[in-house]
């Protein structure tokens, strides 16, 4: 009921909701603003807590061009939906990041677990925080690209087991922007870009390579940034030995509001405690 009559506040003055049955509904929308389906409806539609998740599956149909009696248009929605669950026609963005993280794996496998697992617990986090579905996308997208700049630093340097000298470290603080020029070549991927550009700033202006601060970094790169911590912290890495995800969540609260965006780490901490960073780990690998 509480979803339903959300549906019904997204599509007033533009149309009519309905429930179809069960967990089905149905919207009659006037023009063709798909955005209102993709935004409005879905978003209406999404809810996530404490030990539930709801994203719903849709299909559209342009009437009268694509059928002219209602059984038909919703035969054809129907069949859309369906297709959509079995996972359908993936998206232009989606079809590119994941070509552009095969280039990461191909160059480091490890590096291309890591911004897997990113992407996931990015993924959680935004949903968490109320975002809708496509800025979901972009987040998850935006995790699993942070770090594909780093094609282009050496291994020497990229796997050094030790501290890295001052020139090495520039070297390294490049690498979000040659990440943001990469991704900015697939057109579906222009908001991911600017993720990924700024996706290793920090909240107390410490970061690079632009050293924004606060909520001039945008809300997809707080969460990424904290992630990639969280799951580099957890991970084995050439430098270190890995951490426990408590000891993980303690430092990444400890750094809240220095580093890291305090409400970012509310909702990681908060996913920890239902066990939804397990599974978003799990889920990755």
């Amino acid at each position: 009921m509480r979803l339903g009559h959300g549906l019904e506040t997204a599509v007033t003055g533009r149309g009519r909701a309905y429930r179809m049955g069960g967990d089905e509904f149905c919207v009659l929308i006037e023009g063709h603003d798909l955005g209102l389906v993709e935004f409005g409806c879905i978003g209406a539609l999404t809810e996530t807590g404490p030990g539930f998740s709801i994203k719903p599956s849709a299909g559209a149909v342009e009437l009268p061009r694509e059928a002219q009696t209602s059984a038909d248009a919703l035969k054809t929605a129907d069949q859309r939906m369906y297709q959509q669950k079995r996972g359908g026609r993936k998206s232009a963005g989606f079809q590119s990041a994941e070509v552009l993280l095969g280039v990461v794996r191909e160059r480091d496998r490890m590096l291309g677990e890591h911004a897997a697992s990113v992407a996931d617990l990015a993924r959680a986090v935004a949903i968490r925080l109320g975002l809708s579905p496509d800025q979901v996308d972009e987040v998850s997208h935006a995790g699993q690209l942070h770090d594909i700049g780093k094609v282009g630093v050496p291994d020497a340097i990229l796997k050094k087991p030790a501290a890295l000298t001052r020139e090495e470290r520039q070297f390294i603080e490049r690498h979000p922007l040659i990440g943001e020029r990469i991704v900015r070549r697939a057109p579906a991927l222009e908001r991911v870009a600017r993720l990924v550009g700024a996706s290793h700033e920090r909240w107390d202006g410490s970061g690079y390579p632009m050293g924004l601060s606060g909520t001039d970094i945008p809300l997809g790169a707080r969460i990424v940034a904290a992630c990639d911590a969280y799951d580099s912290m957890v991970s084995i890495q050439p430098y270190r030995e890995s951490r426990s995800a408590d000891d993980a969540l303690a430092e990444l609260q400890r750094c809240a509001g220095t580093q890291f965006d305090p409400d970012v780490v509310d909702a990681l901490v908060a996913l920890g405690a239902e066990g939804e960073l397990e599974r978003a780990e799990d889920q990755a690998a």
